[in-house]
């Protein structure tokens, strides 16, 4: 069937959007700039726009897959009169809940770091409000594997979608670093049973010292923080406060891949698998499945007992945690 949309006729699964505005001031992680964030309620089937608010006229960024072009150290989506980077965490966050459509306006070129993970964009989201919206929630079946791999040898990365009758990930991670060689390296989420809010958004990205002068050489990192990263030198974690999950360096690569998946512009029925990916290699990902018409479907679900038990259940165990 291809990328049609495939139908299945009880309670209808909704789309949904936030109830009311919601704003926060932040500083973005690699430019350092003072960003103002507004979210606010969008109609059925617009997806997530991001906007640029401070350019003459505004500039209007989708969030797709196709519209991604820088993808170092995070997802950027550009065209030729503006770009919006770091959207990942905000995207993962709006996956997590469950949120389809969404205007987000932003002040600067990059979203808000925050805390360094998803959960202020939780809290956000939360405190805005949930609203189904009279229009049924679409999917992207994957249909057959869809794999793409780099490198060889130890250097290998590789990140794969195959079919899965709901929505789970499993990311391995090796860095070669004592701090995070410590710590567990692989980490699998299944959302029939796990929660993004407890289990996924709270788990901050990381850098090390060593990179940070390098970074700052290419207009990258300049926001970074203790505050908002977790950080270390050629040994040790330097936060005081430690980690948050024993897991947390790959458990926050799973968060990324939740947003950059979400690039896609729907929620996935799929099983993730990735080694050592990134945001480069998860977009090539998305790419690759959408040049493959036969590999994908788009479905949703007029009766909510054929749902998936991933998402029939996701809206009532997430919010409930707000």
């Amino acid at each position: 069937m291809g990328n049609c949309l495939k139908r299945y006729n009880s309670a209808m699964l909704k789309q949904r959007t936030i109830k009311q505005v919601v704003k926060t001031v932040g500083v973005g992680l690699h430019s350092g700039t003072k960003v103002e964030l507004v979210m606010r309620p969008a109609p059925v089937d617009t997806g997530i726009i991001f906007t640029r608010t401070d350019l003459n006229p505004p500039v209007v960024l989708p969030a797709q897959a196709l519209g991604v072009g820088d993808t170092r150290m995070a997802s950027t989506l550009s065209n030729e009169h503006g770009k919006v980077s770091t959207v990942e965490h905000l995207l993962s966050a709006c996956a997590g809940l469950g949120i389809d459509n969404l205007y987000i306006d932003v002040s600067a070129e990059e979203i808000p770091i925050m805390d360094g993970s998803a959960s202020s964009f939780v809290y956000l989201l939360q405190q805005a409000g949930m609203q189904e919206q009279d229009a049924a929630k679409k999917f992207i079946r994957v249909l057959k594997p869809v794999e793409i791999r780099e490198g060889t040898g130890k250097s290998e990365k590789w990140a794969r979608l195959e079919p899965f009758n709901g929505f789970k990930l499993h990311f391995f991670i090796e860095f070669n670093h004592p701090a995070v060689d410590g710590t567990v390296q692989t980490a699998e989420v299944d959302f029939a049973s796990a929660t993004f809010v407890q289990d996924v958004a709270r788990a901050r990205t990381f850098g090390f010292m060593q990179d940070v002068e390098m970074l700052r050489g290419i207009g990258l990192a300049r926001g970074g923080s203790m505050e908002n990263a977790i950080v270390m030198d050629e040994y040790r974690i330097l936060n005081s406060d430690g980690l948050r999950f024993d897991d947390e360096f790959v458990r926050h690569k799973i968060l990324d891949a939740i947003g950059d998946l979400y690039l896609i512009g729907h929620p996935f029925l799929a099983s993730y698998t990735a080694h050592k990916s990134g945001h480069g290699l998860n977009n090539q990902l998305l790419r690759a499945l959408l040049a493959q018409p036969d590999a994908y479907e788009i479905v949703s679900f007029d009766d909510m007992d054929l749902a998936p038990p991933t998402y029939a259940t996701q809206v009532d165990r997430e919010w409930a945690l707000a």
